[in-house]
C-alpha cells in the first residue's frame, strides 16, 4: 500500500449533517492501492485548482464498442494507482431494483478487479464502477457477463435506457415504465454497444408527468405517460384536506398552469378539457384525485444539457401513443428519428439541436408524423409562411 494522504481540504467535506462521498473513498482507500491514490491526487486538485485527467485513448472490451471510459493520471509517478483509473458502466435493472444478493456480487467481483469506488448511479442511470486498469478489463467484463451483467453504453451511441419506478411501487404511473425500458434495451443492443452516431442518444421513460427521471430534460426521447379520460373526484377526500391545513386555492387552484380547476369552499371543480395533465394536483391530493380512462404515453424529443449550445427542453412529438408490448410501433418511432438525425447531423449535434437548425416541419415529414397544435414549442417569431407547390395541389 502506498504512503496515506493528508487531506485537510477534503475532510471539510465530512463535517455537517449529510454523508460524504470522502467518507466513502477512505473506506476503500484502507484497502485499496487505486482507491488511496485517488484520494491523494484529488486532495491535490482541490489544493492547486487543477483537474489531472487525462485522455489517453480509446479503451474497451472485445466486441463492445462502448461502456468503458478511458481515464489517466497525468500524474503517473506521484500517483501510480491511478495511472490507469478506469470507468466502467454496467447495465442497470429497470427501475434500479437491485437484490442485496446481486449487490454483493457487483461488489465483490468490483473488488476483485478495480477501485472497490462505485457509483450508484450516474446520471445516465447505470450502476458506474470507478477506477480499474486497462489489462483488467477483459476478465472483468467476462466475470460479470458470465452471471449475466451487461455493459452500458457510453460515446456517439445509444445510451443506456432508464426509467422510474413505475406500476412497481407508484400508484400515479400510467405505463408499464419497466417494462418499456426493459424491451427498448434490448431492441437497441447494437446501437448501445457499438457506437456509430452523430453523438449520444438517451431514453427515458417517466410513468407520469411527475418525471422522476427528468425525461423532459434530460432525454433525448422521452416517453411520459399520460392518459385521456377525466380526473376523478373524491369531495369527502377534498374537505379531508381542507380540514387537515391545506389551502387548496393557494396550493392548488392557483398552481393549475391552465386554470381550469375551481373551489367553492365544498367542492372542487375541474374543466378536464383544458386540463394538460400535469399533474401537480394529482400528487399534491393523492387521496382525493386520480386519472381516469385510456392510458398511454406522450412522446417527446430534443431536450439536452448546456454542452455544444444551451441546454434544451423536449418538444411533443406524439400527444399519444397506446403503449402495448411488444411495443413495435414506439420502436418504429425511435427509428425514423434516429435515422433522419443520423443522415444530417454534424459531429457532436444531438437531435434537439439538429431540430433547431433544420426545423420542425422538416423532422415531421421525415419520421411520418402530422403536425399536431401540442407540437408548437412557442408561438411564431416572424409572419412568414412557406409552402411547397404540392401543398397548393391537395384537396
Amino acid at each position: 500500500m502506498s504512503k496515506k494522504y493528508d487531506t485537510p481540504l477534503l475532510d471539510e467535506l465530512e463535517k455537517g449533517p449529510w454523508p460524504s462521498f470522502v467518507t466513502e473513498m477512505k473506506k476503500a482507500a484502507a484497502r485499496s492501492e487505486m482507491a488511496n491514490d485517488e484520494l491523494g491526487q484529488l486532495e491535490k486538485s482541490y489544493r492547486t485548482k487543477r483537474g489531472y485527467w487525462k485522455h489517453g485513448g480509446i479503451v474497451g472490451v472485445l466486441g463492445y464498442g462502448g461502456g468503458v471510459i478511458g481515464r489517466y493520471s497525468s500524474l503517473p509517478d506521484e500517483f501510480p494507482g491511478v495511472a490507469h483509473f478506469h470507468t466502467v458502466r454496467i447495465n442497470q435493472p429497470s427501475g434500479w431494483f437491485y437484490t442485496t444478493k446481486a449487490l454483493r456480487e457487483i461488489c465483490d467481483i468490483w473488488d476483485k478487479y478495480g477501485s472497490g469506488l462505485t457509483n450508484l448511479h450516474g446520471s445516465t442511470g447505470d450502476l458506474v464502477l470507478l477506477g480499474t486498469t486497462t489489462e483488467n478489463l477483459e476478465p472483468l467484463f467476462a466475470e460479470y457477463s458470465s452471471r449475466g451483467w451487461d455493459l452500458g453504453g457510453s460515446g456517439s451511441a445509444m445510451r443506456t435506457p432508464s426509467c422510474c419506478i413505475g406500476p412497481a411501487r407508484c400508484e400515479w404511473a400510467n405505463i408499464d415504465t419497466l417494462e418499456i425500458c426493459y424491451q427498448m434495451t434490448q431492441k437497441f443492443q447494437d446501437e448501445l454497444h457499438r457506437p456509430a452516431f452523430p453523438y449520444k442518444f438517451k431514453i427515458k421513460v417517466a410513468g407520469c408527468a411527475v418525471d422522476c427521471v427528468a425525461s423532459i430534460a434530460r432525454a433525448d426521447c422521452s416517453i411520459i405517460g399520460t392518459w385521456k379520460g377525466k380526473i376523478e373526484i373524491d369531495q369527502d377526500a377534498v374537505q379531508w384536506y381542507a380540514k387537515n391545513g391545506m389551502d387548496i386555492k393557494a396550493e392548488i387552484v392557483d398552481m393549475c398552469p391552465t386554470a381550469c380547476i375551481s373551489y367553492d369552499g365544498t367542492n372542487l371543480s375541474i374543466d378536464d378539457d383544458n386540463c394538460s395533465r400535469c399533474m401537480h394536483c394529482i400528487s399534491k391530493m393523492t387521496k382525493a384525485l386520480k386519472p381516469t380512462g385510456e392510458k398511454g404515453a406522450t412522446i417527446l424529443i430534443g431536450s439536452k444539457a448546456p454542452i455544444v449550445v444551451g441546454s434544451l427542453m423536449s418538444w411533443v412529438i406524439v400527444p399519444f401513443m397506446k403503449l402495448e408490448p411488444p411495443y413495435d410501433e414506439l420502436e418504429e418511432l425511435i427509428r425514423k428519428m434516429i435515422e433522419w438525425w443520423d443522415d444530417n447531423a454534424k459531429p457532436r449535434e444531438r437531435i434537439g439541436e439538429l431540430i433547431e437548425a433544420r426545423g420542425m416541419r422538416e423532422f415531421l415529414e421525415a419520421i411520418g408524423v402530422p403536425p399536431q397544435p401540442q407540437q408548437v414549442f412557442e408561438p411564431r417569431k416572424d409572419p412568414f409562411f412557406f409552402w411547397k407547390d404540392e401543398d397548393l395541389t391537395k384537396e
